[in-house]
């Protein structure tokens, strides 16, 4: 796959649009791509979506791989009297990133309108204290409107929701690109060209590759896809905030991520020496990742009893914003990792995972 090429499909998956709970445009996405790759596309009850390719051999074991297709953004919690908004955030927000920026806010009845989020002048805030971060609830989101009855007659109604807004754009070198959503377009595009890669290949294992809904508010769409599926294994894929030029681990260019351990899940040795080995043999190049956030890894691996679990990702800088900044190169890298994996995880390595 040519960069050009890449960097295009990138592009359609970063600009959909789909906040935790509203993830209709990103599932209408997935099902397009993989139902033609797949035995079957279902659902769960959330609204997470997941194509099958059923295994020819007996007793093969079940691989569930899980993106997840929300990105953050805010929920409109009051309409005021002069015709602002305030907010809820749907995933997790810095306050120092949110002012100044440009929304999509969607209706209930499908329209979309330009709005954006205030900032204080820093001609207002002469000889006042304003160093400390303000609430994200006290942040002003504003759609021109004058009055509250403006608002409301043009349809504007709390539970609505406010999108980022910007453009995918490759960086000067060619190397990087620039945009909203990465977390977790990424597992979005990661699962559509595993599907494509597998077409006319035969599996030792039934596959199950799709994506989650709500894994920005408390990985929630994961509890209910791993308890309809029961996979075996479990494979997240997703983005992780790239520390290096903070000086801590994650770097952008540095490969895919062996990630051991995170707040909601701990790697099994097992698992871990497993895919040491898959690394190796396809010549993929990784990094070590301690992480300070969770994937759907954590929920899922306490479900039916205990599924064993990874998430095979990549770093991103600047993630939970309007610009994040990542690397082509690692998604071919976590490309070709999770190819090898899911080609090796035959009923033999599935048992040997789990043997305790």
């Amino acid at each position: 796959m040519t960069d050009s090429i890449l960097f295009e499909k990138i592009k359609e998956v970063t600009q959909l649009q789909g906040l935790a709970g509203f993830e209709g445009p990103v599932r209408d996405h997935l099902r397009s791509k993989i139902s033609p790759l797949v035995d079957r596309v279902e659902t769960d009850g959330l609204g997470g979506i997941f194509g099958i390719r059923e295994a020819a051999e007996p007793n093969a074991p079940r691989i569930m791989v899980a993106g997840h297709m929300d990105e953050v953004g805010f929920m409109i919690s009051q309409i005021k009297p002069d015709g602002t908004f305030r907010v809820v955030e749907l995933g997790g927000w810095n306050p120092l990133v949110v002012s100044s920026q440009a929304f999509t806010l969607q209706l209930q009845d499908g329209r979309q309108i330009p709005a954006i989020s205030g900032s204080l002048p820093p001609h207002l805030s002469r000889g006042s204290n304003t160093s400390g971060l303000p609430a994200i609830a006290d942040i002003i989101f504003d759609a021109g409107f004058a009055t509250y009855d403006e608002a409301w007659a043009f349809g504007v109604r709390p539970g609505d929701i406010l999108v980022p807004k910007n453009e995918t754009i490759l960086t000067a070198n060619g190397k990087n690109v620039i945009s909203k959503a990465w977390d977790n377009r990424f597992g979005v595009l990661m699962v559509t060209e595993l599907l494509e890669s597998l077409v006319g290949q035969p599996l030792p294992n039934q596959l199950i590759a799709g994506a989650n809904v709500q894994e920005e508010v408390g990985l929630r769409g994961a509890h209910a896809s791993t308890t309809k599926f029961n996979p075996d294994i479990f494979l997240a894929v997703d983005c992780s905030p790239a520390g290096d030029i903070f000086g801590e681990q994650g770097k952008v260019g540095g490969g895919t991520l062996l990630r051991f351990y995170d707040p909601s899940h701990i790697l099994l040795k097992n698992m871990k020496d497993f895919l040491l080995t898959t690394a190796e043999e396809a010549g993929v190049t990784f990094q070590y990742y301690c992480a300070k956030g969770g994937t759907d890894a954590g929920a899922a691996h306490l479900k039916n009893q205990g599924i064993p679990s990874t998430t095979i990702g990549v770093c991103a800088r600047y993630i939970h914003s309007h610009q994040t900044l990542y690397s082509m190169d690692d998604f071919l890298e976590a490309q070709a990792f999770l190819q090898a994996i899911v080609k090796k995880l035959d009923r033999s390595t599935v048992d040997l995972i789990k043997q305790y």
